[in-house]
């Protein structure tokens, strides 16, 4: 165990000594209620601004520039999703990679660090409250949304390759807070515009990492290990600090070592979770083609049953999606800016693959299993995300559960260390190197936190930032598309005359 993780377990154990007697962490419920209102007034004024309806289609402010930025770059690109979609599989498998190629990951293990941060519950326990709370028609929209969010991807992804800032010692700076300040200062000279963006982004970025990618996680975990074993219940310091060594033991290693951890870990999950939703599929065959149907036809015509409406189903779809593969938000940005490769459009053509395997293909599974069990007509698991995903898994047997929970804790942990790495490089953006190892530090001991706080408000405010990602992202590339639609048709021109080398 290194120093750091010593100090930090040792410090761990103080604060559970402490919180035994005195409350969690060491204080009074009053200051727990006072951290949570804080938090509920910043969100009470900001959150009517971003969720803003627009009156023309009654949809949200920031979902409507999230799909709208998605669909732009589809057609911009000429359904490069649809057309390119076999070549990124070849360069996934390795086919085009370079190992002398600069860079610190590859293609697999960028991928795999993007994954990481978002398969997890956004699939496990998103997916089943919108199916809940919009009925199935709204699996169409999240279809939707993800479909279109690949050419987001695409674009985040092949930029943040671009304009990366590669250090002596061979690490990566990149993602959306380089490329909005490097772009817009070298194509349209506007240097103050391009660094507001860049600081803007950053910030929301460290946010969004303690909170949706920390705090929710460990919090989350927590709530699921003690639905299954009560003894856990009085014991959250504990599971807290058992999250924030084994996080710490990782991510204290920089990106090569979340790679090395993710490309085993997330293919692992994946195959075990679609595997045991497949398997109540295949049991349920012949009920599959109906709910497929339900699916495109409560779409467009919801069931009375369900409030909302049209809209509410749309808007049901749209946020889970959202939520579940960060398309446009460009987080997936930062971890594939460090892919070695010389050719920048395509990481981006093997970035645009994860809303493909996160939503169309984890959610997917997650969907017919619920809607085949019928578990999220339960009202006794409702609004219970994931407890309704383990009704449905309970189908195949008493330990389907345990194991669905063991899936999830690993799917946390994994969101856990990929977005330290995000928050990580928006501090050396903003602070440099020198700040990185403290970063580290502060990280690990919020996790500690995520189980023992009330998050209420903490969490809406996470969700708040996460989202306000997508603005400055979405915005600048827009603006800057026309510059990877040039590269996009020349390096389309050269894949198909056969001029770039293959490796294996």
């Amino acid at each position: 165990m290194t120093k750091v993780n010593s100090a930090l377990f040792l410090l761990c154990v103080f604060i559970s000594s402490n919180s035994k007697a005195s409350g969690p962490v060491g204080s009074s419920e009053s200051f727990l209620d006072t951290v949570n209102n804080l938090f509920g007034s910043i969100v009470s004024g900001y959150a009517p601004v971003l969720f803003y309806e627009l009156p023309f289609i009654k949809l949200p402010m920031i979902l409507f520039v999230m799909v709208s930025g998605g669909i732009f770059f589809t057609f911009k690109y000429g359904f490069i999703n649809i057309r390119l979609f076999k070549h990124s599989i070849d360069v996934i498998k390795g086919k085009y990679d370079n190992p002398d190629d600069e860079g610190e990951i590859s293609h697999f293990q960028a991928l795999t660090s993007a994954l990481s941060a978002t398969v997890g519950l956004g699939n496990i326990a998103g997916v089943a409250v919108a199916i809940q709370l919009g009925g199935p028609g709204a699996i169409f929209w999240l279809w939707l949304v993800a479909f279109f969010g690949m050419s987001m991807k695409f674009t985040s992804c092949s930029f943040a390759q671009y304009y990366r800032r590669v250090s002596p010692d061979g690490s990566v700076l990149g993602g959306p807070m380089v490329y909005l300040e490097e772009a817009f200062k070298e194509k349209f000279n506007l240097v103050f515009i391009g660094k507001f963006l860049g600081i803007f982004y950053a910030v929301m970025t460290i946010m969004a990492s303690f909170g949706g990618g920390n705090l929710f996680q460990g919090n989350q975990t927590f709530e699921l290990l003690a639905s299954e074993f009560p003894s856990v219940a009085d014991k959250p310091v504990l599971v807290g600090v058992i999250l924030a060594v084994f996080s710490g033991m990782v991510l204290l290693g920089g990106i090569k070592r979340i790679g090395e951890v993710t490309s085993k870990l997330v293919p692992a999950m994946c195959l075990f979770y679609v595997g045991s939703c497949l398997a109540i599929i295949l049991g349920n065959l012949s009920e599959v083609p109906s709910l497929i149907g339900s699916i495109f036809t409560q779409a467009f015509s919801p069931a009375a049953i369900y409030s909302g409406g049209l809209i509410g189903v749309i808007i049901q779809g749209v946020k889970r999606a959202s939520f579940s593969n960060e398309s446009g938000l460009g987080s997936a940005a930062i971890a594939h800016a460090a892919a070695k490769t010389k050719e920048p459009i395509r990481e981006g053509i093997v970035a645009m693959i994860g809303p493909f395997i996160d939503t169309i293909v984890v959610c997917t599974m997650t969907s017919l299993a619920i809607l085949i069990t019928g578990a999220h007509l339960d009202k006794s698991v409702a609004g219970k995300g994931a407890q309704i995903t383990s009704l449905a898994f309970s189908s195949l047997g008493e330990v389907m559960p345990l194991l669905l929970l063991m899936a999830t804790i690993i799917f946390a942990y994994s969101t856990i260390i990929s977005w330290s790495y995000y928050g990580e490089k928006s501090t050396e953006y903003l602070f440099g190197k020198k700040m990185i190892l403290p970063y580290r530090v502060i990280y690990c001991l919020v996790i500690v936190l995520g189980p023992v706080l009330k998050l209420g408000h903490v969490i809406d405010f996470s969700d708040l930032m996460l989202l306000s990602m997508a603005f400055p992202n979405i915005l600048g590339m827009i603006a800057l598309s026309p510059m990877v639609k040039e590269k996009l048709d020349d390096y389309v021109k050269r894949y198909k005359s056969g001029e770039m080398p293959v490796y294996k």
